[in-house]
């Protein structure tokens, strides 16, 4: 074997080694964002397991606001199933954007239902109702963050595939682009409904 042949050789050894490189890099950062949005998952089932509680415990109270609370209970069910969605595939365009239309849709009839407490001074006064308001809240803050790190881990996922020369790679071996999931929620959604228990 001539010392052409030994070149020929180093430089293809090189580059597998540099595909196999780029190649474990995409699947790192495929399977961090999926791991990010499990972490989504299991805040999102969390508020939809204390959702049927809270409702329950207003409903007493609440007999003149059934169509509030109806729209929560059609609102969760529609989240829960845009969620399992979501959790089949990560990433995928359709399944973000559902579950982002679903959870603005779930936020504000949640939003409309914090707003009618005020109308009804027992059940402020309410400690179960306070403590599942307080966990529900809590919850709120656990998926903005675990939604936060999902979107970095996404964003540096699609930047990745998109760079010269992982892009080529990307396509050969089918990494798509990975989708954010962002709020569908109008400005007025997205403020907070003002609750005070004085």
């Amino acid at each position: 074997m001539g010392i052409g042949a030994w070149v020929v050789l180093a430089i293809i050894v090189v580059a597998a080694v540099w595909a196999i490189g780029i190649y474990n890099g995409l699947v790192t950062l495929r399977n961090r964002f999926k791991n990010a949005f499990s972490q989504i998952d299991v805040q999102l089932k969390r508020r939809y397991d204390l959702i049927p509680n809270l409702v329950e415990s207003v409903k007493g109270y609440m007999q003149h606001e059934r169509g509030t609370l109806e729209a929560v209970v059609k609102a969760r069910g529609s989240a829960v199933s845009a969620a399992q969605q979501a959790a089949a595939k990560p990433g995928d365009p359709a399944a973000m954007q559902g579950l982002a239309q679903a959870e603005g849709v779930l936020g504000g009839a949640l939003g409309r239902l914090i707003a009618v407490f005020e109308q009804y001074p027992d059940l402020k006064a309410n400690q179960n109702v306070l403590g599942l308001q307080e966990e529900l809240s809590s919850t709120e803050n656990k998926i903005a963050f675990s939604r936060q790190a999902y979107n970095d881990s996404v964003m540096e996922y699609n930047t990745k595939r998109e760079s010269f020369p992982d892009n080529i790679f990307a396509g050969m071996f089918g990494f798509t682009a990975a989708e954010l999931l962002q709020s569908t929620e109008s400005p007025e959604e997205r403020k907070a409904p003002k609750v005070s228990f004085s």
